[in-house]
């Protein structure tokens, strides 16, 4: 504990450190005089004097050396010892973002590493850091829709809402309609200056009870962006698929994604269509977005200093009253 206080200390004035060179200097004068204020006399033998020291002759530096400690502590003090403090306000026109990601089955793809549900979640989180004064919030769907966390400012319950997605917690299908209709629901009344949806999802509109292009009007309407995200490779994929018997077998499924229909909802919305061929690209466009959809941010830095002066105070003034108790007591010296 005294090891971390001590480490995290600094110095206003570390020059003053320059004054310890007066210690030495104390030495060599303390030496010197006290050498010459010794009584010498002469005699034919020592024999009768048998043994002469004791204790006090032994510690009869020791209030010199508790002086010097003092003067340590001293310049210490004119050094300034303190503790800083920064901190960093963040203050801005933030934007209300809603992250609208496909849980289907088909997420669990593997063209992605080590599937496209996991590198969606990776890459969401990313992003939820890098948006320091946005509101966001969470919509996952697959056959239905549901809202996993409303817009906050809440990064770790986020970000938990986020990684915790997995397939099998909706019924299974693609209903992209039901999953923007519900995302423009939760920002219809927000009061922020931009209001966006990225939507991603990796293949066709199946099932749901809303018509994706109804929902495209929905967000049109009340002026919600949307930028959508094809996520899948070319061809076929490696998906796993369970049969009657709830055995899990590997199966490749041809890759379907409806760009027109993505394309149309970015397009009409103000939005942008991006697709994402692997973790890289699906990387670069959320970095994309984020670089688009800007917010006006301020940070104000402040620096705050607390002395810590006192402990050495205490402990010079200690050490001085020590050096005189025991040079008016113990050690006192008789004429």
């Amino acid at each position: 504990m005294l090891y971390n206080w001590l480490n995290n200390i600094k110095f206003a004035f570390p020059a003053a450190f320059a004054l310890l060179g007066i210690i030495p200097l104390m030495v060599w004068w303390y030496v010197l005089t006290n050498s010459k204020r010794q009584a010498s006399m002469l005699i034919s033998s020592v024999r009768s004097f048998g043994e002469t020291s004791s204790w006090k002759t032994s510690l009869r530096h020791l209030p010199f050396i508790l002086r010097l400690l003092a003067i340590a502590c001293l310049i210490t003090i004119l050094a300034r010892p303190q503790i800083r403090n920064d901190e960093e306000m963040v203050s801005g026109e933030g934007i209300d973002i809603m992250l609208c990601m496909d849980v289907s089955g088909s997420m669990l793809a593997q063209d992605f590493t080590p599937n496209r549900l996991e590198a969606m979640k990776q890459v969401a989180a990313s992003f939820v850091d890098r948006r320091p004064t946005d509101r966001i919030g969470l919509v996952i769907f697959a056959g239905e829709s549901f809202t996993a966390s409303p817009i906050t400012m809440d990064r770790n319950t986020l970000k938990a809402q986020i990684l915790n997605a997995q397939t099998g917690l909706l019924a299974d299908g693609t209903a992209i309609g039901d999953g923007l209709a519900t995302s423009v629901e939760r920002l219809r009344d927000s009061k922020a200056k931009s209001r966006i949806v990225i939507l991603l999802t990796d293949g066709e509109d199946q099932g749901g009870r809303i018509d994706p292009l109804a929902a495209k009007e929905i967000a049109k309407s009340v002026g919600i962006k949307v930028y959508t995200i094809g996520m899948a490779s070319e061809g076929f994929a490696e998906t796993p698929v369970q049969n009657e018997t709830g055995e899990v077998t590997m199966q490749k499924q041809q890759i379907n994604v409806n760009e027109n229909l993505l394309r149309g909802i970015a397009l009409e919305t103000g939005g942008l269509y991006f697709r994402a061929r692997d973790n890289a690209s699906l990387q670069n466009i959320y970095s994309e977005i984020n670089k688009l959809e800007k917010s006006t941010v301020e940070i104000t830095s402040l620096k705050r200093f607390t002395e810590k002066y006192l402990p050495f105070a205490i402990a010079a003034a200690l050490f001085l009253l020590m050096e005189i108790l025991l040079r008016y007591s113990v050690f006192k010296k008789f004429p």
